[in-house]
């Protein structure tokens, strides 16, 4: 049985008096990719950020490996641990980029993990290597394309070697070439068992590259936690937790119903 690296009991989140999560269980074990769907404001980017411990639950609790993440006890030597193993790229890249360089944002990461400059240099250049990014390593990052900016901020993610990666909608601004280029990476870090916990309204990116899905309805509430498939294939949940919506038109006496996303035919005619 695989290890469990996230236990999630109860959690709610509170902004102010507004609701962004209520009452959320489920677990997340070794090795899993695992999607988040829901609508706009449901709370998908609140849950990745309790994930990676920027903020911390206002009801119910969460662990990592067995340890309770809470603004009190996970800090210290505790938090360090953390921090090494859980990488997190932001949808928008603009507020994860601060150095000077494409190089130095590479190489930041590993510095701070206590690597010889001559060490984190290596491993930058590696990277970006990897990448196909080379040729930005003296840009600023300022000057970047957002896929540009994209590709450095996974990289300087990666460049730290965590076991876990979290993915806030990985696909947003991103050029068809592009997205083919994260669709592959993203292939690559589960054929090396890393567990990949994304973010997304991309229903072709959860087909593709999850094995799991949880659906967060407009009431801020987990509607649901099955297979990628089941969850795919489940229409009406998809239509309720506003994911993907369909309209009706008429041609003369006929009426289509037209649904979007993997529904995405005439599926009705009256």
């Amino acid at each position: 049985m695989s290890e469990e690296l996230y236990r999630l009991e109860g959690v709610s989140y509170v902004y102010g008096e507004q609701a962004a999560l209520n009452n959320v269980t489920f677990s997340v074990s070794r090795g899993e990719s695992l999607a988040i769907l829901g609508a706009n404001g449901s709370g998908k980017s609140t849950l990745l950020k309790l994930l990676n411990a920027l903020i911390y639950p206002t009801g119910g609790s969460i662990s990592f490996m067995g340890a309770v993440m809470s603004g009190d006890g996970f800090t210290g030597n505790i938090l360090k641990c953390f921090r090494e193993r859980v990488g997190s790229v932001f949808s928008e890249p603009d507020v994860q980029l601060f150095c000077p360089t494409v190089f130095d944002e590479v190489a930041f990461g590993p510095l701070q993990l206590g690597l010889e400059p001559h060490e984190a240099a290596e491993r930058a250049s590696e990277l970006l290597a990897m990448l196909g990014i080379s040729g930005l390593k003296h840009r600023a990052p300022y000057t970047l394309s957002t896929g540009e900016k994209k590709k450095v901020a996974i990289a300087s993610v990666l460049a730290v070697n965590p076991d876990v990666l979290l993915l806030d909608e990985p696909t947003n601004g991103l050029d068809p070439r592009t997205q083919v280029w994260l669709f592959e990476l993203i292939e690559s870090l589960k054929g090396l068992k890393k567990t990949c916990i994304m973010s997304t309204h991309d229903l072709s990116l959860v087909e593709d590259l999850a094995e799991r899905a949880l659906v967060i309805d407009e009431a801020h509430a987990l509607a649901a936690d099955g297979t990628s498939r089941e969850i795919l294939m489940n229409k009406d949940l998809l239509l309720a937790a506003n994911i993907i919506h369909e309209h009706t038109h008429r041609h003369g006496d006929v009426v289509h119903i037209h649904s979007h996303g993997p529904f995405a035919v005439h599926d009705e005619h009256d």
